[in-house]
């Protein structure tokens, strides 16, 4: 056992979580240490989730746009325009790397100790880190912040193990070129990869348990994603379970209960996402932890235990690299500032399919649920002059305002780069009183051509309903 160190706030993980807390600690003068299990900074959202699927993703549109380009279409007709997922996978790596080297020059820079193992918490102040090799420390702290992420859900029955078989960090390590790929669950992550598998030139089939694909967007929203996936070829199974996976030595085939049978080279199952509790010693301390091993926690982000924060994919929904940063900061404030309120992270959701999804605010089912006299105005961007420009014309803006103060309630955009066009939107949504109206997308003049005209178009559209 070395000697004793002792910090005022430990933070167990190096995720977008972990990192967000350690920085701000580190800028409030607290001493901090981060433990890290992984030899590599960054947790999942580097290494295995958000940076290697997107930039996946961003490859592979990148095919698709070049294949359906008029001014490359001559050149590639005819011709086998084929990039293997093993290449693509080798760019991702690219960008990991950099990622790694970028966010350990913050924990350099700011003086926050990075040490490697695997923590245990022997009481509410020592974490016991487990460095191999029958070598260990002991380190004390005031506060803990635990940021220790998810991972996906294994259901039984199916053999993980298996050559065949896939989650969405397994499929990293994908090194066969599959012809035919089975998508089970229809989340984000199952519908993300079905596009970059579709966008690749695979056949597809995604199988969803549930009646419409991610039920928490605006209907239509879902209803245009559908439709086109649907049209670019890939089979959507709604209302589907699995009854049994079976094996044969060039295919995986899925039996589901409705009598109907699936065969691929590949099965990806993407049917949600457990916490990384176990093993961390909460039992000993009692810090309640729910059934799919999320921690419970309060609006401040305390466990149970007062001074054992948990931020980030550990506390469950929306396990977002962006909502787990500012949830890091939050924690790392509050423990400065423990009557602070927190006034809630309205985080826009970024899915990223093909086209993209990003939404924030309320949905029309929802507001017609509470009754909100709402308006809609739209703009399609295949009548906008940058979309027909870069060939990129399917997608929609929504806004949802009320009818009688013009207040933007929700945001919903589906197409190319909607992930970047929702934070106009959020902007506004965010000022206080008369400064979030439509009115401020009509009197703001937009660079011409952009995407960004589309909130012009949109809120003379919506007004135009309500003057009618």
């Amino acid at each position: 056992m070395g000697q004793r160190k002792n910090f005022d706030v430990v933070v167990i993980g190096s995720g977008p979580g972990g990192e967000g807390a350690a920085m701000q600690a580190a800028k409030l003068k607290m001493s901090v240490a981060v433990i890290e299990q992984f030899p590599l900074i960054g947790g999942s959202c580097i290494h295995w989730a958000t940076i290697p699927s997107k930039t996946l993703r961003h490859m592979a549109t990148q095919i698709v746009t070049f294949k359906s380009d008029p001014l490359f279409m001559p050149l590639v007709s005819g011709t086998a325009v084929q990039i293997s997922f093993s290449e693509i996978l080798a760019r991702a790596k690219d960008v990991i790397s950099k990622q790694v080297s970028l966010h350990s020059t913050h924990y350099s820079r700011n003086k926050v100790e990075v040490i490697h193992g695997r923590a245990l918490l022997i009481d509410a102040n020592t974490v016991r880190v487990d460095k191999g090799f029958g070598l260990s420390e002991d380190i004390t702290a005031k506060y803990m912040i635990l940021a220790t992420g998810s991972r996906p859900f294994h259901p039984e029955g199916i053999n993980f193990s298996h050559p065949r078989v896939f989650d969405s960090d397994t499929i990293l390590e994908l090194r066969d070129e599959p012809r035919t790929v089975t998508v089970y669950g229809a989340g984000v992550v199952g519908c993300e990869y079905t596009s970059i598998f579709r966008a690749l030139g695979k056949k597809v089939t995604l199988i969803n348990n549930r009646t419409k694909l991610m039920s928490f967007l605006d209907d239509e929203i879902v209803d245009a994603l559908s439709y086109h996936l649907r049209d670019e070829g890939v089979v959507i199974r709604h209302n589907e379970f699995v009854e049994r996976v079976s094996h044969e030595d060039d295919k995986v085939i899925l039996d589901l209960k409705s009598g109907k049978r699936v065969a691929s080279d590949i099965l990806l199952v993407s049917i949600g996402r457990i916490g990384n509790s176990e093993n961390l010693g909460l039992e000993r301390l009692n810090v309640a932890v729910n059934q799919r091993g999320y921690l419970v926690v309060n609006s401040n982000y305390q466990t149970t235990v007062p001074n054992i924060y948990a931020v980030g994919d550990l506390t469950g929904f929306p396990n977002l690299a962006s909502s787990a940063y500012d949830q890091g900061r939050y924690a790392a404030l509050h423990i400065m500032e423990p009557d602070r309120e927190n006034g809630g992270i309205d985080a826009p959701l970024g899915i990223y399919t093909t086209p993209e999804i990003s939404s924030i605010g309320k949905t029309e089912q929802l507001l017609t649920a509470e009754r909100v006299p709402y308006e809609v105005g739209q703009a399609s961007f295949r009548h906008l002059a940058r979309s027909q420009i870069t060939g990129r014309k399917v997608g929609m803006l929504k806004i949802l305002f009320h009818r009688e103060n013009l207040q933007i309630l929700g945001i919903h955009c589906f197409g190319q780069n909607a992930s970047e066009i929702v934070h106009i939107g959020q902007t506004v949504m965010s000022q206080k009183g008369a400064a979030n109206s439509m009115r401020y997308f009509v009197n703001t003049t937009f660079n011409y051509p952009t995407m960004a005209e589309a909130y012009r178009v949109a809120a003379l559209n919506g007004l135009n309903r309500v003057a009618g």
